[in-house]
Formats: structure tokens, sequence, C-alpha cells
């Protein structure tokens, strides 16, 4: 439970599902443990289940880019150095990657403007990504997800950061969390104004 609050789990969905996977994995070391004849048939049920009965994801509206691999992003940051870009670096696998997932998928409906977009990284599938960002992307590690503010092609801002000594501070991933660590509402005005200015221009051309 202490593992799931420290990646930001911080619901009670959250560690009630936690609880039940800990619960499932501990049920079938018994049933190994007790006799395997037991533990078979139960590993095979949980199995089964999984696949027919998967756990319900976010189906709300978003805005949000995949990008496949490092390159492609770095190749819209150069094309598009106008845009300010959200990037969350995740691992599908990941049980905090996971959780994030429909807070940045409502934040990307909510903040979205042709010049302010959201993005994902998969660095489980792209591991030269962790490498480029500085992200572990093992099972045991803290950085996942993290979130990066890009502006003007360079990286702005990065939640979980390190401190002064370059020890990781633990960042929750609620949706307040994230409005607030990030200046989302100054951000979205801000790219706003930009917007109408240029607007403005090429009506006067």
């Amino acid at each position: 439970m202490l593992r799931t609050r420290k990646a930001g789990s911080v619901t009670m969905v959250n560690y009630l599902s936690s609880s039940f996977v800990y619960t499932k994995i501990a049920n079938l070391i018994l049933w190994f443990y007790a006799d395997i004849r037991y533990g078979l048939p139960y590993g095979a049920i949980l199995i089964l289940s999984a696949l027919l009965l998967p756990e319900p994801t976010y189906m709300g509206p978003e805005h949000v880019t995949y990008f496949r691999g490092p390159q492609v992003l770095e190749d819209e940051l150069k094309h598009h150095k106008n845009t300010t870009w959200i990037v969350c670096l995740y691992a599908a696998w990941h049980p905090a990657c996971v959780n994030f997932a429909p807070v940045f998928a409502e934040l990307s409906a909510s903040y979205g403007l042709d010049n302010l977009k959201f993005g994902k990284l998969d660095v489980g599938r792209y591991p030269e990504s962790a490498t480029k960002y500085r992200v572990q992307d093992g099972p045991t590690s803290r950085q996942l997800p993290t979130v990066l503010v890009l502006a003007d092609g360079q990286e702005k801002m990065r939640r979980p950061q390190a401190d002064h000594t370059g020890k990781l501070q633990k960042f929750l991933f609620s949706k307040d969390n994230v409005k607030a660590a990030f200046d989302l509402d100054g951000i979205y005005q801000e790219c706003k104004k930009k917007l109408a200015t240029a607007k403005t221009v090429k009506k006067d051309e």
C-alpha cells in the first residue's frame, strides 16, 4: 500500500485495486504451497478472469498525441517551436501510469489548444526515451510517470524532480497537484493570448 501511495495513487479505487491484486497473488502462492494441484487451477482462473473481465479503462475525451519514439518528439519540437508540449513519460505495465492515464486525458481535453498540446511517450516500449530524458524505467522505478513541460524546443519543468542533493522528491499525480505544480491555468492563458495575437497579425496582413 505504501508503494502505491508513493507512486501517486491517491483515490480509494486505486487502493482497493492494488489490494485485490496483492491478495490474489498471495492466495496463488498459498495454494501452490498447499498443493500444486490446487494452485494450477486457481492460477488458470485468475488468468481467465483477467482476460475476460479486465479492469475498466478511461473512455472519455482526450486530445493526446502518442509519440513513436523520442526522435518523433524531437522532430515535432523542432518543426513547431511556438507550441508548448505537456509530455507524459510512462510505461503501459506500471500501475501508477495506469492510474494517472485518465487524469492526463482529462487535462488534455480541458487545456488543449493549437499551441498547447499534450503527448505521451512509452518508455517501456522505447527504452531509448528513458535514457534520453534520464528516467528509470525498471519495475521499482519511482520516476514513472514523469511529466515534462517542453517549450521553445527545451525542457522547462518536470515532475517528479530531484532536489539539490539529487534525491528524488515524491509527487502525487492528482489532477489538482498537476495543475498547481505546472501552473496549467497560467500556461493556458499565455498560449491563448499568443493565439489571439497571431490571428490579429494575420488579419492585418
